[in-house]
């Protein structure tokens, strides 16, 4: 028996994303939120994998993206987080999907820093098999105040939006509203599966609370094979940011 209902796949395959409830338990989150202090106060020096998304020079990361974690901490891929999202992935997509990479997002407190309006596809080689999800799971709290997702329904029926440079590192966005989209707020635990094309942001954070997320990326596995025979692994300026 699978994860998800019927209703579900129908929704993720009509809309463009999909909430999943309480994906990992409160005492998974613990371990999750440990491990993810222990990135963004270097004692786990990610250094090559880590950026700043804002672009900015000043001391404060304002978005901390870390990239490709499991690569630092194997046991990652063992953990509940990563083998319940690639089973749902897999429910929705197809048993050939498989695990791209992985990343950790952090919008600090009081950095209101947005992320413009984008679709992941934008950054990615035009490929054959064009299936792709990512999973954006909330380790603390996810609201409007503080950067929670945005998502403009069934925009991934469509072409891809033209995009421009925002001047940051080789980041892109396009033209998209929240009048014509939805506010996704999470608990610790829950998460929200997004399609490649599907158009989304955040605001930026104005709380005292951090805004931790890590995202789980997946695609069918011939095609993971196709970008690296390409060049393109997702940890250095083909990032995918959200």
């Amino acid at each position: 028996m699978g994860l998800l209902t019927q209703e579900q796949k129908a929704f993720f395959k009509t809309e463009g994303y999909l909430v999943v409830q309480s994906l990992i338990t409160a005492t998974e989150v613990e371990y999750y939120s440990s491990l993810y202090n222990s990135f963004l106060d270097n004692s786990i020096n990610a250094s090559q994998y880590r950026s700043d998304l804002s672009g900015s020079s000043g001391e404060k990361e304002k978005i901390t993206q870390i990239m490709v974690p499991s690569k630092l901490v194997p046991e990652l891929k063992e953990k509940a987080l990563h083998l319940k999202s690639l089973a749902i992935a897999q429910e929705l997509m197809g048993d050939d999907i498989e695990l791209d990479f992985d990343m950790l997002i952090n919008k600090a407190p009081f950095t209101d820093t947005i992320t413009p309006w984008h679709q992941d596809a934008a950054y990615w080689i035009d490929m054959p098999d064009k299936r792709a999800a990512s999973c954006w799971v909330a380790i603390d709290p996810a609201y409007k105040e503080n950067g929670c997702m945005w998502y403009t329904p069934k925009s991934h029926l469509s072409d891809i939006l033209p995009h421009r440079q925002t001047g940051n590192k080789g980041a892109l966005q396009c033209d998209g509203d929240e009048e014509n989209s939805v506010f996704i707020e999470l608990n610790p635990g829950s998460c929200v599966f997004h399609q490649g094309g599907t158009l989304h942001y955040s605001r930026g954070n104005t709380t005292a609370d951090n805004r931790r997320a890590l995202i789980t990326n997946f695609r069918p596995k011939a095609m993971i094979e196709l970008e690296r025979k390409k060049g393109v692994d997702h940890t250095g300026d083909r990032e995918i940011r959200k």
